[in-house]
């Protein structure tokens, strides 16, 4: 859609609101799309190593993006009283994984020529903080992502946790 200067300071004025609850704001990506009589609001925002995302929609630009924001802000706010109930945990420096998309030709004898070509057709760097169990459960809801890639903060191992179906938690943990 068209961006007027009205709408643009609209979510900007949101947006600041937002702002308030960290030390440090890295991104805030909106995006606004109109799609038939739905006007949708999506912001994602990344702060202080946190990742929120949200997404709403309604027959009004306006009220989808107070409607965002708010959602956004109920987050936050329990983001924050999660964490405030935790320990600190020591400081442990970051880590940085590579997850490297290849693509696999099966060149050679007949036989490989008929099997499936596989093609990876995304490359992301995750940067890795080490975190709890917890912590990368609530990352998870805060992020509405179906899985997360982190690093298990007692086991020092790159783990997985995902979202069941029965809305319970899922964890893999690497076994050597």
């Amino acid at each position: 859609m068209e961006m007027t200067e009205a709408l643009k300071t609209y979510v900007e004025k949101n947006m600041e609101k937002l702002r308030g609850h960290f030390d440090k704001v890295i991104t805030a990506d909106v995006v606004l799309t109109v799609e038939k009589h739905r006007h949708i609001a999506e912001m994602t925002l990344t702060a202080n190593g946190l990742r929120i995302h949200s997404k709403e929609s309604s027959p009004d630009m306006y009220m989808s993006i107070d409607a965002v924001a708010n959602k956004l802000d109920k987050q936050i706010r329990k983001f924050k009283t999660r964490i405030q109930r935790h320990q600190p945990r020591e400081s442990r420096e970051s880590r940085n994984y590579l997850l490297n998309i290849v693509e696999v030709n099966h060149s050679g004898n007949g036989e490989n020529e008929k099997a499936p070509r596989h093609r990876i057709v995304q490359h992301e760097k995750l940067p890795m903080k080490p975190m709890s169990i917890d912590e990368a459960a609530l990352q998870l809801e805060l992020a509405d992502d179906h899985f997360m890639v982190f690093s298990n903060a007692e086991t020092q191992q790159v783990n997985v946790i995902y979202m069941r179906e029965d809305g319970t938690y899922g964890l893999i943990e690497p076994q050597f």
